[in-house]
């Protein structure tokens, strides 16, 4: 099993690779349509958002949260 690099998610089957290729290293969920992966500011647009649906937290707290989950990924090391 693979986590992937850009939200930690854990991917299990193929479906929850970047365009099903299991050699990628981000999920379906961190993909554009071209199948490359989203860039940092699209990623924690996305991540704010699933956090306030999720958790209900409001923005503010919700894009600090993210911020916090986001940078410990290795692909947003810096």
């Amino acid at each position: 099993m693979k986590t992937c690099i850009a939200c930690g998610m854990p991917m299990k089957t193929q479906n929850e690779f970047a365009m099903g290729d299991e050699s990628k290293d981000y999920c379906v969920y961190c993909a554009r349509p071209d199948g490359t992966m989203q860039s940092y500011e699209e990623k924690l647009e996305s991540m704010t958002g699933f956090i306030i649906r999720t958790q209900g937290l409001v923005e503010d707290a919700a894009k600090s949260a993210a911020k916090g989950m986001l940078e410990k990924l290795p692909a947003w090391k810096k």
